[in-house]
């Protein structure tokens, strides 16, 4: 089944604590040809309430509702080397140009004396909080924990799909993942001179991305047969595969590059991703007995072949991150 030129993988069979044989062989075969064709498809069955994304979604827009100097009071600046807080549209680049959206960056919640906080382990560190709306915090804490059982179901399914046990990724990558959660607005105002796109072509970086948009729309995506709009679709989200996916499956499931057109609806859009990624210190590894990655440089958005890399997921997440705020990265990051 497909949707706009992306194909609908029904979750509800794989997230099934007893699933019936039959509806979970069809998922798995639905989930692995959209990752060998597209590497980007529409998630429905998921189980993630409509009325948690509903409320996360209201709360986002009335944030980005307030202006700039109640929104600053909450910088990424002030985050430190927890990368967490709120950046302005134009204050996130792509490839070296910045993105028309502004954004508020959060993730995990640890506490000041957890040992990798006590470390330094850049992202890794408790949230900057606005108290503006109310409920913000608890919503989000409560969205990034049903968020991430759902991409945990689809990683086992990912594994089902590549003859491997259903626990393949959690045992080597995800007992303790990288979650980082962004509240995206893409406002409806005339862009910077600079800015072409909401967000300019680009992977992600980890394993999955699990993405809610609201129905104003925008993401495109690049297919074998060109660009597609990846529009809104009723009680689903997006999901797509990331470099660490890619790296891992030698290619053959590939991290497929999309972006963002500029918002001209007259209305503001808000976008959730959720990105599920390796532990921090995992090194990411090709699955044995899988054929060998092609050399892809030059084919990728950025000319680099993420099967070239070697090193731990941290090593190569700080290198992109870095780009995406080069100010913030030379400060935090050194």
């Amino acid at each position: 089944m497909s949707h706009a030129g992306l194909p609908v993988v029904d979750l509800a069979p794989l997230l099934d604590p007893a699933p019936h044989a039959a509806g979970l062989a069809h998922s798995v075969g639905q989930l692995r040809q959209a990752c060998l064709s597209h590497g980007f498809f529409y998630v429905v069955g998921h189980g993630l309430p409509a009325s948690l994304t509903s409320r996360l979604e209201a709360l986002a827009r009335a944030f980005f509702a307030q202006p700039d100097a109640v929104k600053l009071r909450w910088p990424m600046s002030a985050g430190g080397r927890a990368w967490r807080g709120y950046f302005q549209a134009g204050g996130e680049l792509t490839s070296g140009l910045p993105d028309w959206k502004e954004g508020l960056y959060l993730g995990s919640e640890l506490s000041p004396d957890h040992p990798r906080v006590r470390a330094g382990t850049p992202l890794h560190g408790p949230n900057l909080w606005p108290d503006v709306p109310a409920g913000l915090r608890a919503t989000t804490l409560e969205y990034l924990d049903a968020g991430a059982a759902v991409c945990a179901g689809v990683l086992r399914a990912v594994a089902l799909s590549l003859a491997l046990p259903a626990d393949y990724f959690e045992q080597r990558y995800t007992r303790d993942p990288l979650l980082l959660l962004r509240l995206f607005n893409y406002p409806s105002r005339p862009p910077a001179a600079s800015a072409a796109w909401g967000v300019g072509e680009h992977t992600d970086y980890g394993l999955l991305t699990l993405l809610y948009q609201d129905d104003v729309g925008g993401l495109e995506v690049r297919t074998p047969d060109g660009w597609v709009p990846a529009p809104p679709r009723p009680g689903s989200f997006v999901c797509n595969i990331g470099d660490m996916l890619d790296r891992m499956t030698r290619g053959l499931y590939r991290s497929t590059p999309h972006r963002v057109r500029l918002n001209t609806s007259g209305r503001d859009r808000i976008s959730i991703p959720l990105f599920f990624d390796p532990d921090f210190f995992s090194t990411p590894a090709p699955i044995e007995g899988l054929p060998a990655a092609p050399d892809d440089r030059a084919t990728r958005w950025d000319g680099a072949s993420v099967h070239a890399f070697n090193g731990t997921y941290g090593d190569y997440l700080l290198k992109k991150v870095g780009k995406v705020f080069p100010a913030l990265g030379a400060q935090v990051l050194g």
